[in-house]
C-alpha cells in the first residue's frame, strides 16, 4: 500500500467524516481515477511524433497509454475521422495513489514560478482537471531526449458530490490550491 493510501484510510476518512457529519464510512468521498491526456495534433502530419508521445507518457505513468482516434472529420484542420490525435492513461489504486503522491511532492514544486493550483477548476460533480505546460517537469523524463515539449491534461476523479467536498479530500491529499 502507497504511503498517501494509507494516510487516506488512516487520518483522512476519520477528518472528512467529521467535517461533513458523514455516518456511512463507504460515503466518505475518495479517488477513483487519474487520467492523464496527451494531445498531439501534429501527429496529423508526422506519427512518429505521437511514438514519443507514448513513450513519454508510459515512463510518466508506468503504464502503457491508449491512442486515442478522431470521432469525426474537421477539414480545416486536416483532420480525418479516425486519424491518431492523442493517447490517455486512466490509472486505478496503487498507481494512482503513487501518481498523485509524486505529483504534489515532486512535480508540482518543479514548475517555474508556482504558486499553487487553481481551487476553481472543479466540474460541479467533484472532478479536478489541470494543465501541465510542458512534461520536463516530472524527473523520469531525460532531457536529452525530448525533442518538443508537450502539455497534459491530468482529471482526478473522485467519488464527491459536491466540489467542496472534492476540494476538502484534495486538499488533505496535499494539492497545493492557490489561495483566491
Amino acid at each position: 500500500m502507497s504511503r498517501l493510501q494509507d494516510r487516506y484510510k488512516k487520518d483522512i476518512v476519520p477528518e472528512l467524516e467529521k467535517e461533513f457529519a458523514i455516518s456511512n464510512p463507504m460515503a466518505v468521498p475518495r479517488l477513483e481515477k487519474i487520467v492523464i491526456n496527451v494531445g498531439v495534433g501534429e501527429a496529423i502530419q508526422n506519427a512518429k511524433l505521437l511514438d514519443a508521445a507514448k513513450a513519454e507518457l508510459t515512463q510518466i505513468a508506468g503504464q502503457a497509454p491508449v491512442v486515442s482516434r478522431a470521432k469525426k472529420s474537421i477539414s480545416s484542420f486536416k483532420l480525418r475521422k479516425g486519424a491518431a490525435i492523442a493517447c490517455f492513461v486512466t490509472l486505478r489504486h496503487k498507481r494512482m495513489y503513487e501518481f498523485l503522491d509524486r505529483l504534489v511532492n515532486v512535480v508540482m514544486p518543479r514548475v517555474r514560478d508556482f504558486r499553487g493550483v487553481s481551487p476553481k477548476a472543479f466540474d460541479g460533480r467533484g472532478n479536478y482537471t489541470l494543465g501541465l505546460r510542458d512534461q520536463l517537469v516530472f524527473p523520469e523524463i531525460d532531457y536529452t531526449k525530448v525533442e518538443k515539449t508537450r502539455g497534459m491534461n491530468i482529471t482526478i476523479v473522485t467519488t464527491a458530490r459536491t466540489n467542496a467536498e472534492a476540494l476538502a479530500l484534495l486538499k488533505k491529499l496535499g494539492m497545493p490550491f492557490r489561495e483566491s
